[in-house]
């Protein structure tokens, strides 16, 4: 966690409740020069605690406005998972591709990992 702290092109939210670790969205940027102007998140929140997860995007969307380094916030999420793609649509991102059958659930079954984008708007 510590090289999420001081590297300026990553950074972690954290939902709390009183006192508990409810959620949490973490942001990844690559090295490569050619890749560093784009981050990907990965986000977890309790199934009581779901509202939340706009709440973390949001701030996510706020940190990137003002990083001078992400310029194209991505994410991968699973095809069946329609409410989480309801939320990432209505926040503004997009599907950019799939990844088909990249998911293994059981024996002979698979989804899709649906990979999705937003451009972030700099002032």
């Amino acid at each position: 966690m510590q090289a999420k702290i001081t590297n300026k092109r990553e950074t972690i939210f954290i939902a709390q409740y009183q006192r508990k670790i409810v959620g949490w969205l973490v942001i990844q940027s690559p090295q490569r020069k050619r890749l560093a102007h784009k981050g990907t998140f990965g986000m977890m929140v309790l199934n009581k605690y779901r509202g939340l997860s706009k709440l973390l995007i949001e701030n996510l969307l706020k940190w990137a406005k003002y990083n001078p380094y992400i310029e194209k916030i991505s994410l991968g999420v699973f095809s069946t998972n329609e409410r989480a793609i309801a939320l990432y649509k209505k926040m503004g991102f997009v599907e950019e591709g799939r990844k088909i059958n990249e998911i293994k659930l059981h024996d002979n079954e698979y989804i899709d990992d649906v990979l999705m984008y937003k451009m972030v708007v700099k002032d």
